[in-house]
C-alpha cells in the first residue's frame, strides 16, 4: 500500500526533473533565456540522479 509511504530521493530527484524540463517546454517559445537556465538546471539534477544510480 503506497498511502503514506514517502518518497526517496530518487523519486523527488525524477519528479523535480521532469516539472523542470516541462516548465522549460512551456517557455521555450515565449521565454528562450530562461527555459535555457531550466534546463541547465534539469541536466544538473540528472547528474544527480546518475550519480545516485550509481550507487
Amino acid at each position: 500500500m503506497k498511502l503514506f509511504r514517502r518518497k526517496s530521493d530518487l523519486e523527488k530527484l525524477e519528479t523535480k526533473y521532469m516539472q523542470l524540463l516541462s516548465k522549460a517546454k512551456e517557455l521555450s517559445t515565449v521565454n528562450r533565456k530562461e527555459s535555457d537556465r531550466l534546463i541547465a538546471e534539469a541536466e544538473k539534477i540528472s547528474a544527480e540522479i546518475a550519480a545516485l544510480l550509481k550507487r
